[in-house]
């Protein structure tokens, strides 16, 4: 799915390809709840504030080049919530894709659905995989959504499939590798986040990306999601673009 040339020559203004611009930027998009209960607002109020600010993100994030971004929209452990606040959020979803799957379609986005689907709701499963097959042959941003998703729940199924490759004669156990566990995650095919976002205050990856994020970089701010804005995630960019990444080298200017 990475590094189509269609993709690049797509770029915004400042080309993905730039190690100024993270090519991957992954959201962990936290606060709704609080937002709204801090404006004495329903938590629903907060999250249908929540979609609009993903809106803006994604959109601006086209214009500023980044090639994937991945959402964390919903977690596994996000079942154990009061079931009215998870019905709207299904709500949300089927909303957002009625509504906006033409637009993203027109854009060139590309939507990719990581985590677990075999529990699904088969209306749910169905709106799921019809923006994937509407958008397959995109060539523009990939629009990552982690959906009922599980850092550890993915890691686990990897090493599941593993398992029955080494059983099945497929596979030798000399041959289990970095690339060959990676080849078997949800993410197969993507890169891995440059940057990984979280708003709200929160300091934890909240069982997101734990593999991938080995050498991603982190950006936490104290703005709850829906007031992330255009203008906060300049404020990232910049900051990562400030950063030296040596992935445990050093600098060249130490050497």
């Amino acid at each position: 799915m990475s590094g189509n040339p269609e993709r690049q020559a797509d770029a915004g203004p400042l080309a993905a390809s730039s190690p100024h611009v993270p090519r991957h930027i992954a959201f962990i998009m936290d606060g709704n709840g609080r937002w709204a209960s801090s404006r004495g607002l329903t938590r629903t109020e907060g999250h249908r504030q929540g979609l609009e600010a993903l809106r803006r993100i994604i959109r601006h994030c086209g214009t500023r080049g980044i090639e994937i971004a991945t959402i964390y929209s919903f977690s596994t452990e996000n079942w154990s919530r009061p079931e009215p606040e998870v019905k709207f959020l299904m709500s949300l979803l089927r909303r957002f894709v009625q509504r906006d799957l033409s637009e993203l379609h027109r854009e060139n986005i590309r939507i990719r659905i990581i985590g677990e689907r075999q529990s699904l709701e088969p209306g749910i499963l169905k709106l799921l995989q019809d923006a994937e097959d509407l958008t397959r042959e995109n060539t523009g941003m990939d629009l990552v959504v982690a959906f009922n998703y599980g850092a550890r729940q993915e890691i686990t199924g990897a090493v599941r499939k593993l398992c029955e490759k080494l059983a099945a004669g497929d596979l030798q156990a000399s041959e289990i590798c970095e690339d060959a566990i990676s080849a078997e995650l949800d993410t197969a095919g993507l890169p891995d986040p440059d940057l990984i976002v979280r708003t709200s205050g929160e300091l934890r990856l909240s069982n997101f990306l734990l593999w991938q994020a080995a050498y991603s970089e982190f950006y936490f701010t104290e703005l709850m999601w829906p007031d992330f804005d255009e203008a906060a995630l300049d404020k990232a960019l910049e900051s990562f673009g400030s950063r030296d990444r040596r992935y445990g080298g050093v600098t060249a200017q130490a050497l």
